[in-house]
């Protein structure tokens, strides 16, 4: 911070194992990736190239280089997995996660029916070579998952070999953990939290309503994920207090303005 302030709640520093921030990238210049670096390096732990950009996209192998560069470890979306593996290309999907020299990796099955005792087992083997991101939940709003199930998957692709479990919500932020209007779906979150570690969970949280409603739940180093490159100075004072949204959350009571 450019100045100290009491009443402000600690952060994690990176590398940190909490208080994660995925960025979403779905198509940033040269430019603009070195501009994240500068402006947000310190917040930013992982990017991630959403769904299939990396294969239209001409600057991967730079922008790879620019996010290492300040210590943000980049990494293919969960989609570009299941569009190899519907292929039968799991193979050449990691060559070409190896030929970027990336060490993180998502497994997800959001867009496509895959056995989960089958992704338990991708899971363990990408994870004796790379971080293991494994995304939980459907991209299609029609198709219903009990907390019990929700529960049961990531307890099993943690057990498998996963770092994190993303708990799924479209780069929309209208499916999955939350309703289709964008609220939280508050009886699923609870339920995850009490049978899951909160630690292990980065919450996909596009919107601004959302990271707050997260933060005020959970605190300032909580794991969010999918927020836009330009939205990630702002999460910070989200966190921190700094924003009228969270502006008493850590105030002492006597500070409290009555109404």
């Amino acid at each position: 911070m450019n100045y100290k302030l009491p009443f402000i709640p600690e952060r994690t520093k990176k590398p940190r194992n909490t208080g994660l921030a995925m960025v979403m990238d779905k198509g940033l210049s040269i430019q603009e990736a070195e501009n994240l670096c500068e402006v947000a390096g310190d917040y930013v732990d992982f990017v991630k190239f959403g769904f299939g950009t990396s294969l239209v996209s001409k600057n991967i192998k730079e922008k790879i280089k620019i996010f290492r560069s300040c210590g943000i470890r980049p990494y293919f979306g969960g989609t570009l997995f299941e569009i190899f593996l519907i292929r039968n290309m799991f193979d050449e999907y990691k060559r070409f996660v190896d030929e970027h020299q990336l060490d993180v990796v998502e497994v997800s099955d959001g867009s496509m029916v895959l056995n989960h005792e089958q992704k338990c087992e991708y899971i363990r083997q990408l994870s004796q070579y790379y971080t293991v991101l494994s995304e939980v939940g459907s991209k299609e709003e029609s198709i219903i998952i009990s907390p019990s199930r929700w529960i049961k998957m990531m307890k099993n692709e943690l057990q498998a070999g996963a770092f994190k479990v993303i708990a799924e919500a479209r780069e929309s932020g209208n499916v999955g953990i939350y309703r289709s209007n964008g609220s939280a779906h508050v009886v699923l979150i609870n339920k995850i939290l009490s049978a899951v570690n909160v630690d292990d969970v980065i919450w996909e949280a596009p919107n601004k309503s959302q990271q707050v409603w997260f933060v005020k739940l959970l605190g300032c180093n909580v794991n969010l994920g999918n927020i836009a490159p330009q939205e990630i100075i702002s999460l910070e004072t989200i966190r921190l207090g700094l924003r009228g949204d969270t502006f008493y959350q850590y105030l002492p009571e006597e500070l409290q303005i009555e109404d």
